[in-house]
């Protein structure tokens, strides 16, 4: 499950992707905020982190605000993922970013809980790193048409 933190990212990066596409104007944090739901002293901490990561940038003055500067199509929503909350993996032995050996792991090889978890995760690690900024800006509809969108069993 993605945080609030993450999903508040993700908004705000459409947001802006959307204005790139469109008439390319700076967007002030006032705007991102009401458009994407997003509480307006949360987002200024979002926004810097996305900054620093070279995603977003600013200008300054009456036509100021944040702007998208990198390509929607070269931003992985895993690099949103990992950015905002961290790594990804389920056990730490299975981390490309952030391994660590679990402590009672006798041998990573013949460990059950790895092999079960790593399965899945190989698989789910190589969707969201194929899925970028611009699908977020696909209208539901052609989400759902890509067999994308499955119904949530209530978990």
């Amino acid at each position: 499950m993605i945080t609030h933190k993450t999903k508040y990212a993700l908004k705000a990066l459409m947001i802006l992707a959307d204005e790139k596409a469109g008439e390319a104007q700076a967007l002030r944090i006032e705007e991102i905020a009401q458009r994407s739901g997003a509480p307006k002293r949360f987002l200024e901490h979002i926004l810097l982190d996305l900054k620093r990561a070279g995603l977003i940038g600013s200008r300054r003055g009456r036509k100021g605000g944040y702007e998208m500067i990198k390509d929607p199509k070269g931003v992985s929503l895993a690099e949103i993922l990992r950015l905002i909350d961290g790594p990804m993996a389920p056990l730490p032995c299975l981390s490309r970013k952030a391994y660590q050996r679990c402590e009672d792991c006798k041998d990573e090889q013949t460990c059950r809980v790895r092999g079960v978890f790593g399965g899945f995760y190989a698989t789910y690690i190589l969707m969201i790193e194929s899925l970028t900024v611009a699908d977020l800006q696909q209208d539901s509809w052609q989400i759902e048409a890509s067999g994308l969108s499955e119904p949530t069993t209530g978990e």
